[in-house]
């Protein structure tokens, strides 16, 4: 298999008949070896190569946008969808964005070297729990080109080595925004192998990430539902990932009927095609404006889809399937469902909910208590909107992606769900009896 790609990421070019798990193996002992020197630099030195970063992407605009246009001109080829074309396509003003958020990134705390706790044992050992980097990060994504600077970003800012796998419609985009942030790096002394694209896009490639356990440390995908549930199927390294959006916002008896319907329609219709977007809206059977929420909706364009006691309320709601509970719309859809309380609203969400981000809408303090500590997902919210559910929203600086797992990290992950931690002993000469 002839794994050869063009110039632009010529210092990662595939060698000849070099099969996919041996070029994922030769990257990511490039990768770890150049995470050993990210791991001895200070905070400042990261910061800095980050800035220098940014200003290379900025100096690379050019070269950036007319790679970006190759792209664009394929994908109308192929006969991409608007939407992804417009996830697909750069200016100059969205590469601005791109270079001003790797300088953003630079700007936040440094997570590396944090004690989380400290303590002393009565024989004198001090113990502490200091927070590492993970080591080299496999990120695997599709058609937005912005996912590389960003998640280069992120990862070199927590100390971190990456592994970039984009996908084929931004193939000419990543490879230009990698060398740029690159040529960055290496104009103050950090290796570009620090930030890896791999420069094929044969499928068995990712098939060899995913298998990879000891070369690389943890997988993140970034997509639609069909790529993260591969990755979760086949991954023998961990994965930090979310499958479904399937958010739900629960109108409680006691909310206030204004606030219901501002809040309802901003949770599915600022962005009806985001991860947070509401999919299951939960109405009290003692909420008395359910109808003039239910209105809201249909007027600002979107489709209900509800039960019989949802469809009671206005004669426009088509029917809900069984199916429907279960589906992540992505689109102006939303299922409706009348609850008789709070129990019946948490249990219809433990039933469907996909741990994503869930919400309630009320005016009363215990409910809204008792919801955000029994409702088990990654993000629980009282009498705000699910479309906040982003880690810029939450003052993180910047997301790699929105965790619904029980283990390491959960919710919006950005710097410090991107590191781990070690114990450090220091003793005075103590044995154990």
């Amino acid at each position: 298999m002839n794994l050869q790609t063009t110039s632009e990421a010529a210092p990662m070019a595939a060698a000849p008949e070099e099969s996919p798990e041996d070029l994922v193996a030769r990257l990511a002992r490039d990768g770890r070896a150049a995470q050993r020197v990210l791991a001895r630099l200070s905070d400042t030195e990261k910061a800095d190569a980050l800035r220098a970063a940014a200003s290379a992407l900025r100096g690379a605009a050019p070269a950036i946008l007319e790679a970006n246009a190759r792209d664009v001109v394929a994908g109308e080829e192929k006969g991409l969808t608007g939407a992804m074309l417009d996830r697909l396509r750069l200016d100059s003003a969205r590469l601005v964005g791109i270079a001003d958020a790797v300088e953003q990134v630079a700007n936040l705390p440094d997570p590396v070297g944090q004690v989380i706790e400290a303590t002393e044992r009565p024989n004198g050992l001090k113990l502490s729990r200091v927070r590492i980097p993970i080591g080299l990060i496999g990120i695997i994504y599709e058609s937005r080109p912005n996912v590389t600077a960003d998640a280069a970003a992120l990862c070199l800012r927590s100390g971190n080595a990456v592994l970039l796998r984009g996908g084929s419609e931004a193939l000419h985009s990543n490879r230009a925004i990698r060398a740029a942030f690159a040529t960055g790096l290496e104009s103050v002394g950090i290796p570009a192998s620090a930030i890896q694209l791999v420069p094929t896009q044969d499928r068995a490639v990712v098939g060899a990430m995913l298998t990879a356990a000891g070369l690389i440390d943890m997988i993140v995908p970034r997509g639609g539902k069909s790529l993260v549930a591969r990755v979760q199927a086949d991954a023998r390294v961990p994965v930090l990932a979310h499958l479904d959006g399937i958010c739900h916002t629960y109108i409680h008896s006691a909310a206030d009927p204004e606030m219901a319907k501002q809040v309802a329609l901003n949770a599915k219709m600022r962005r009806t095609g985001i991860c947070g977007a509401m999919e299951t809206l939960l109405l009290d059977t003692q909420f008395p404006a359910s109808r003039d929420v239910v209105t809201a909706l249909i007027e600002s364009g979107c489709e209900l889809r509800g039960d019989a006691r949802a469809r009671s309320l206005d004669s426009r709601i088509l029917p809900a399937g069984e199916e429907d509970w279960d589906t992540e719309y992505l689109d102006a859809v939303l299922s409706v469902a009348v609850v008789d309380g709070l129990d019946a609203a948490m249990d219809h969400i433990a039933a469907h909910s996909s741990h994503h981000t869930d919400a309630i809408v009320t005016g009363d303090d215990a409910a809204a208590e008792r919801f955000l500590g029994e409702v088990d997902s990654a993000i629980v919210m009282v009498n705000a909107s699910s479309q906040f559910a982003d880690g810029g929203e939450f003052g993180l600086g910047a997301e790699i992606g929105i965790a619904t797992g029980r283990l390491h990290a959960r919710g919006p992950v950005a710097l410090e769900g991107l590191t781990t931690y070690k114990w450090q002993v220091r003793g005075s000469g103590q044995t154990r009896p």
